[in-house]
């Protein structure tokens, strides 16, 4: 379950990061 959540996080922090590429790219 740890795991998961850590995980999750990952992603979470990679959607920003993702975002804020698009933006800076906009």
């Amino acid at each position: 379950m740890n795991n998961l959540k850590n995980q999750k996080g990952f992603t979470l922090i990679e959607l920003l990061i993702v975002v804020a590429i698009i933006g800076i790219l906009a």
